[in-house]
């Protein structure tokens, strides 16, 4: 037998084996970091698919980094939120803590104290010695059971108050003073901030209507006894005179119109008007005996010249003036010091023209209005926008377009300048349906 050479087979050359195991070698090689940089595509396309949903995530940092950083990452959060609070200049702080929206407040007449009426049941005292302080020294009050605060007015001082509520039953006044804080051995005992207790209550005060309003003047005009005393004004058409301290019922007033908006006393206690979904406004004199004692509260004239419902009204911080504003798209203000009794009509003073638009260039009117205690700035609102205008000229002062998250439900000036940072300044609050009460600076720039 002949052996054939390894090398070749049926006349054809054999390759050499090494050679093939390096072709496969290489084949394998080739399928492996193929197979690698397939997956890696696949992966990295995924992350990049992902990333925008996850692009907000904090990533993770090393565990030695982690000390350093807890501290830093505050004060930048802080920061923000500090920055993101105050959106405007004459954004001063705002009051935290209520739980839900705050559809009144009332300053006490020092101007040191601010109540607020929270939709959530409690009455909340805030202790102002300085607007832009961090923290605040408050009173908590709960309402009795099912009761729901709409307004509130302080009393004699910063320690008692009126506020008005919507129970089950219909409207009812609350008048809380100091609490009795005597030991059995006839000491006082001296709490930082004794929670004050309720002094007199009255229920259906207007049946089953709500209360919307509540205002509150000192009786200084005339022989008026230096009292406080209260006015409530229903959504009906009556509004009823209080004695802020005893609850007393002094008297009663009726606009005999379709509805009441708001009502409200002159500083010194002499006048009352009220707005009441007409183009006119009433006004009332408190007319108050010898002793001191508000003897009758009578009409004494009647404001005529706007066009349309007048929205909101108040008094000039001398009680001679009272300043409208109506759907008409203009603000008016009267001369009230007259001798009505000669049947000598108010006089307006003044007419200024609304100057808001909507998108479609239709007028918007006022919500509500508030004159600073100088009697040059006129404050005043449309849903959550909050302007502050010239009372000498109607020009805009300034604006805060989104002062609040919801409508503006209530506003009202510190009678008394107040420490803000160093210091003191006219403070102007504001309280919204977004469960929030802010403080504003009035602006230093007056237009004559």
């Amino acid at each position: 037998m002949a052996f054939v050479s390894s090398s070749v087979i049926l006349g054809v050359p054999l390759v050499p084996l090494s050679i093939i195991s390096a072709i496969v070698g290489g084949l394998l090689v080739l399928f492996i970091f193929s197979d690698y940089y397939r997956r890696r595509r696949n992966e990295v396309k995924f992350i990049a698919q992902i990333s925008p949903e996850t692009s907000n995530r904090k990533p993770l940092k090393p565990h030695i980094q982690s000390s350093k950083k807890s501290h830093a990452k505050p004060q930048s959060s802080a920061a923000d939120k500090d920055h993101h609070k105050r959106h405007h200049p004459l954004d001063v702080n705002t009051l935290k803590g209520h739980g839900d929206s705050v559809p009144g407040l009332c300053f006490s007449r020092d101007g040191r104290s601010l109540a607020t009426a929270c939709a959530d049941g409690v009455v909340r005292v805030f202790k102002l010695d300085d607007a832009s302080s961090k923290s605040f020294k408050s009173l908590k009050v709960n309402l009795p059971t099912g009761g729901h605060p709409t307004a509130v007015a302080f009393c004699e001082d910063a320690s008692s108050f009126v506020v008005a509520a919507q129970t089950i039953s219909g409207s009812a006044l609350y008048m809380y003073g100091e609490a009795n804080t005597k030991t059995e051995n006839g000491t006082k005992q001296q709490p930082k901030l004794p929670l004050p207790e309720i002094n007199w209550e009255h229920h259906k005060v207007h049946d089953q209507r709500a209360i919307l309003t509540l205002s509150g003047a000192t009786a200084s005009y005339g022989t008026g006894d230096g009292s406080m005393i209260i006015a409530s004004c229903s959504e009906g058409t009556d509004i009823k005179i209080w004695h802020g301290k005893s609850g007393k019922l002094l008297g009663v007033a009726d606009t005999n119109q379709l509805k009441n908006t708001m009502t409200t006393i002159s500083p010194n206690g002499r006048f009352l008007a009220a707005a009441a979904f007409t183009a006119d406004v009433k006004v009332w004199e408190i007319v108050y005996a010898k002793d001191g004692a508000v003897k009758e509260i009578s009409k004494v004239m009647q404001l005529k010249g706007h066009k349309s419902a007048v929205t909101w009204l108040c008094f000039a911080p001398n009680s001679e003036q009272i300043i409208t504003a109506s759907k008409d798209g203009s603000i008016r203000i009267w001369n009230i010091n007259v001798r009505y009794h000669l049947d000598e009509d108010p006089k307006t003073l003044k007419v200024f023209p609304i100057p808001l638009r909507d998108a479609n260039g239709s007028i918007l009117h006022y919500d509500r209005l508030s004159v600073s205690p100088d009697g040059k700035i006129l404050a005043a609102t449309h849903g959550s926008m909050l302007q502050w205008l010239s009372m000498e000229s109607g020009e805009i002062l300034d604006t805060a377009d989104k002062s609040h998250e919801g409508d503006i439900m209530g506003i009202a000036w510190a009678s008394q300048p107040i420490l803000t940072g160093g210091e003191f300044a006219t403070v102007l609050a504001t309280s919204g349906a977004d469960k929030k009460v802010k403080f504003w600076a009035a602006p230093k720039r007056v237009l004559s």
